[in-house]
Formats: structure tokens, C-alpha cells, sequence
């Protein structure tokens, strides 16, 4: 799988959202190497501080393929994702997060706390981090402010 050509649309993604005053952050979700959901944060827009890009990146994901198939999609988020979104990955099953910055404020997967390798949780994510980071940070992605 291509990691960096995956992050660059989840950049892409999160430019996008920067573009409607949102917070730059961007989401894609792959199955066998095709990108089958994007989406950035919207939570000024849909006045909801749940509209979160991971979050609705899922939501699209499992619109399109059987829910069984999402524990084999991988999310690339360009920010660690916060406690919820770590938690709706965690449901929907899905066996891989790559991310590109780190968040110790808020992050669920190793940044301020662990949630995604949890023995807690049914299963544990898989995480992958610091794809194309320079890049991500670049746009303002450090611990964003959240609704």
C-alpha cells in the first residue's frame, strides 16, 4: 500500500477544509488500494463539534462496502485522532490508522493516551504514524481547536 500517495489525499482533503474555515484536518479511508471515502472536519459548518473528519470519513466508508468489510480499510488521517474517533474505529473494526502528526493534547493513539492498542477494546488498531508529517504540519495541524 501506498502510505504516501494516500496521506497526500487526506492533505488534500484537510486543504479543503482549511479552504471553508475548518480546521485542516483531512481523512481517507482504502480498501484494496482504492479510496473508497474522504472527507475533512465539519464542525463549523454542521455547527455538530462531533464532525470530526475520521468520524465522517467512517460513517461514508460504511455507507459504501458491507460493515464486516471496514476491519479491512485503513484510515489516513493527517491528525492523531481524539478518543471518539479512536472509539469508532474501534467499532467499525478498522484494523489500520496511519496518521501524519502526532497529538499530545488530545491524540487516542499513543499521543496523550492509548486507546487504539487497548486490551480494552474488541480488538487493538494498528497504527502507523509520522507519514508525510512535515507536510501535514505545515498546515496548522497541531493540536487543533476543536468546537
Amino acid at each position: 500500500m501506498n502510505y504516501e500517495l494516500y496521506m497526500a489525499e487526506a492533505i488534500a482533503e484537510a486543504r479543503r477544509g482549511a479552504e471553508e474555515g475548518e480546521t485542516p484536518v483531512g481523512a481517507v479511508a482504502v480498501l484494496d488500494d482504492a479510496m473508497i471515502a474522504r472527507d475533512h472536519d465539519r464542525i463549523v459548518l454542521q455547527r455538530d463539534p462531533t464532525a470530526h473528519a475520521v468520524l465522517l470519513t467512517v460513517q461514508a466508508a460504511a455507507r459504501k462496502i458491507e460493515p464486516k468489510r471496514l476491519g479491512e480499510v485503513t484510515i489516513f488521517t493527517t491528525h492523531e485522532p481524539c478518543v471518539m474517533c479512536v472509539g469508532a474505529l474501534a467499532e467499525a473494526q478498522v484494523q489500520t490508522l496511519v496518521f501524519a502528526v502526532p497529538d499530545d493534547q488530545r491524540g487516542a493513539a499513543g499521543g496523550a493516551i492509548q486507546v487504539a492498542r487497548s486490551s480494552a477494546l474488541p480488538h487493538e488498531i494498528s497504527v502507523i504514524s509520522g507519514v508525510r508529517e512535515a507536510e501535514a504540519r505545515r498546515l496548522g495541524v497541531v493540536a487543533p481547536t476543536r468546537a
